[in-house]
């Protein structure tokens, strides 16, 4: 009889994984991240263990909406106070913050957990195409 293979959180191998967004479509793009982040593409997932990879999305600003969502959508803010709930439009996150608003929408795809938290954290988004991991990319092509 065969048995599962469960990994333990040392045993996982951890991979950078590079998604560039120019030309599409966010939540195609946050739903490969999700994937990613959770590591359900390896053959070794195991759902209690964070056996994901590091996620880097580049070019995060030239993103594609569908439909009227820049104008439409709204993320809410809520600090506990009374009258402290604020809106803003997702146009307007796209432009002034753009790497928030694409951890907010990944957020929303992980676990609820102490889990999701730690695999949120492996998750980098940068605006433009220049970025600080190119040594982690560069290590493979010696």
């Amino acid at each position: 009889m065969k048995m599962t293979k469960v990994v333990k959180p040392h045993e996982v191998q951890r991979d950078w994984i590079l998604i560039d967004a120019e030309g599409q479509t966010f939540g195609r793009i946050l739903t490969q991240t999700a994937t990613y982040l959770r590591g359900k593409h390896k053959p070794s997932f195991t759902p209690n263990v964070d056996c994901g990879d590091y996620v880097v999305i580049i070019n995060a600003e030239k993103a594609k909406f569908t439909g009227n969502k820049l104008n439409d959508k709204e993320y809410f803010t809520y600090s506990g106070y009374f009258g402290s709930t604020k809106s803003k439009k997702l146009g307007d996150m796209l432009e002034n913050h753009t790497e928030k608003l694409f951890k907010l929408a990944a957020r929303g795809m992980l676990p609820k957990t102490n889990l999701g938290k730690a695999m949120l954290k492996k998750l980098k988004v940068y605006a433009g195409s220049e970025h600080p991991h190119t040594a982690q990319f560069n290590k493979g092509s010696n």
